[in-house]
């Protein structure tokens, strides 16, 4: 029971890890979008004759994309508060994994004493026996 228990505490371990995983590319995926738009916020610029030719429609872009970055960072502070969550999760398991795991050595210890016992137990009959009848 206590060997399912080990098991179910490492199964769930390595699925909140590869969880953590998935937030942690997601977290670096909108850091790549939030430096690119950063990039474009400071890099737009008006062209003579260019799709941008007024200075009021060129503020109105940069703005739109001032709006965007704060979402994805928004975005990106909510996947860094569920990663806190996580951690904490991950680390609560692997306490309790470790409890297990110390649980089973014990058993272990304490089977190989039994056995130790009941092999000397057999050992000291069968020199009695021995002395017995010698």
């Amino acid at each position: 029971m206590i060997q399912k228990l080990y098991k179910l505490k490492k199964s769930q371990t390595d699925q909140k890890l590869m969880y953590k995983a998935e937030i942690m590319n997601s977290v670096s995926l909108f850091d790549e979008q939030i430096n690119d738009l950063s990039v474009n916020i400071n890099t737009a610029s008006v062209d003579r004759h260019g799709a941008i030719s007024d200075f009021k429609v060129l503020e109105i872009h940069k703005e739109t994309l001032r709006m965007e970055r704060k979402k994805l960072e928004s975005q990106r502070n909510f996947l860094l508060t569920k990663l806190d969550k996580l951690n904490l999760e991950i680390v609560q398991l692997q306490k309790e994994a470790e409890q297990y795991d110390y649980l089973l050595k014990e058993e272990k210890k304490e089977l190989y004493k039994k056995l130790l016992v009941a092999e000397e137990e057999a050992s000291s009959e069968f020199v009695q026996s021995k002395y017995i009848t010698g």
